[in-house]
C-alpha cells in the first residue's frame, strides 16, 4: 500500500471525490462501480474496482469464459498465453564457470608445497614470487603462506 499524499474531505452528503490522477492510473472510469473494504480493528477503508466474480482475472472481460486452474479467463487472454504475447521471459541467472573448468584438480598438501618451495628457492634463488607460484601451480598469495613455514 502506497501513500499518495492527497487528502479529500466528505461533503455533507457524505461523498467524496476521487483524484483524476488516481482514477486515470487504476483504470476507474466514470459510472463504473467500485467496491468498498474495511478493517474496523485498523480503521482502515479502501476501495477498488467492482468485480462480480465473472469476468476475466486478466482483462475483466465478461465474454467467452473459461476456467482454467480455478480462475476466469477470457478466450483471447488464453490465446494470447498460447502465443506468449505480452510475456517477458524471466532472465535466467548468470553462473560462472569453474576456473578449472572440469579438470581435475591436483591438490598437494602443504607439506608438500613446502618442500617443493623449499627446493625451488635453493635451485632458483633470484626468481620471482610469481614464477614459484607459476612453477608449483598456485597462487602467489599460497606462495607467501608457504614461504612463512619456511
Amino acid at each position: 500500500m502506497k501513500r499518495t499524499g492527497m487528502t479529500r474531505s466528505l461533503d455533507t452528503l457524505g461523498r467524496i471525490v476521487i483524484p483524476m490522477e488516481i482514477r486515470n492510473s487504476m483504470g476507474i472510469e466514470i459510472s463504473e462501480p467500485l467496491e468498498f473494504y474495511m478493517d474496523v480493528e485498523e480503521r482502515f477503508m479502501g476501495i477498488g474496482k467492482y468485480s462480480s466474480g465473472v469476468s476475466c482475472n486478466l482483462c475483466n472481460s465478461f465474454q467467452d469464459l473459461t476456467y482454467f486452474k480455478s480462475l476466469l479467463l477470457c478466450e483471447q487472454c488464453i490465446l494470447d498465453l498460447k502465443g506468449n504475447v505480452g510475456v517477458s521471459p524471466i532472465p535466467a541467472p548468470v553462473v560462472k564457470e569453474p576456473a578449472y573448468k572440469g579438470k581435475k584438480i591436483n591438490r598437494r598438501s602443504t607439506k608438500e608445497l613446502v618442500e617443493s618451495l623449499r627446493r625451488l628457492v635453493r635451485e632458483h634463488p633470484t626468481a620471482k614470487q610469481s614464477e614459484y607460484a607459476e612453477r608449483l601451480g598456485v597462487s602467489q598469495g599460497r606462495i607467501s603462506q608457504l614461504k612463512k613455514l619456511l
